[in-house]
């Protein structure tokens, strides 16, 4: 199929964006694209997890964080397709902390390619509409001239397949998108931001982001069990918060109070990268523990990864 994609070697406008959404959600009703996908859940991080904690400013922060949990060769491999999933869901400047940094987007993308990545793909299930939330946080402009790179719009329900959550008690099942599954190497790119439903919002939060009925984990189940449970059927190879600015109050939605850490925090262990993070800052002005975060708590007791400061290797650096 041709065009299934968004092009970004030059800016696209609004009206090209959205006739290609149309086009995209007609493949997908077809079947055209990605055909199956596993009901089985996804292998999980081993114990003692590595997490880099890098301050400095992207690039060289974001290069030098994954430089500690392998390097980039160790997860992306020559002509591979990789989804990148930041947090785009608000249209606000990159300054209000609501969204990942389009200077972290670009880095990571950059990587990616330089280490022989076919195709990068950028999307996110935005709370706002995609094309407008990607041009009003910068990320589309800092993407527009990267050859091999696409934005996918998915907020469509065709652009999503129901599959089972094995164990799930606060979801049996869910829809997640469909390109998972065309994915060869799936990187987590939350930000980190105070949350007024789950405390903070940061790598496990971000797998929302995924889904199509986020709603439903809001009001039709207990949602701090439902976030932890989507990490039983995705859970990205690499997870990486970017914490240059992160919004201590206010989140998800701001504007609130942002605070400058300039860290970068990474991992192969997405609950470790919460876990870690919590401790970055105050958040809606209290200090907090990852046990008492509730979905990180939950999502420990799911043997996601490895909620415990003290079990992990931490690799720090100050660029």
């Amino acid at each position: 199929m041709q065009n299934e994609n968004i092009k970004l070697k030059n800016p696209i406008s609004r009206r090209a964006f959205l006739e290609y959404s149309a086009k995209l959600g007609s493949a997908l009703t077809a079947g055209m694209l990605f055909p199956g996908l596993p009901s089985e859940s996804i292998p999980l991080s081993p114990s003692s997890p590595v997490v880099a904690v890098v301050k400095g400013t992207p690039p060289n922060a974001v290069s030098k964080a994954i430089e500690l949990v392998g390097g980039i060769g160790s997860f992306v491999q020559p002509g591979s397709t990789v989804l990148i999933k930041p947090n785009v869901s608000f249209p606000n400047s990159k300054t209000w902390g609501t969204t990942t940094s389009p200077e972290v987007v670009k880095a990571v993308t950059q990587l990616t390619l330089d280490a022989g990545a076919q195709r990068v793909i950028i999307a996110d299930n935005t709370m706002r509409k995609t094309d407008i939330c990607f041009h009003k946080t910068g990320i589309m402009e800092m993407l527009s001239n990267m050859d091999k790179v696409n934005i996918i719009p998915i907020q469509q329900e065709n652009f999503f397949r129901e599959v089972p959550v094995p164990g799930g008690k606060a979801l049996t099942k869910v829809k997640i998108a469909k390109l998972i599954q065309r994915a060869d190497l799936i990187i987590n790119l939350p930000c980190a931001k105070s949350h007024s439903a789950t405390q903070v919002s940061f790598g496990l939060k971000n797998l929302m982001g995924l889904i199509w009925d986020r709603s439903y984990l809001h009001q039709g189940t207990d949602l701090h069990t439902a976030i932890a449970e989507l990490a039983l059927i995705m859970q990205p190879q690499l997870t990486i918060l970017d914490a240059t600015r992160a919004l201590i109050t206010a989140g998800p939605t701001g504007p609130g109070k942002v605070q400058n850490l300039n860290t970068i925090v990474a991992s192969t262990n997405i609950l470790a990268v919460d876990a870690y993070a919590v401790g970055l800052a105050p958040w809606n002005n209290r200090f907090l523990t990852a046990k008492t975060v509730k979905h990180l708590y939950r999502a420990s007791q799911l043997g996601i990864g490895e909620i415990n400061i003290d079990n992990m290797i931490i690799r720090k650096a100050i660029l």
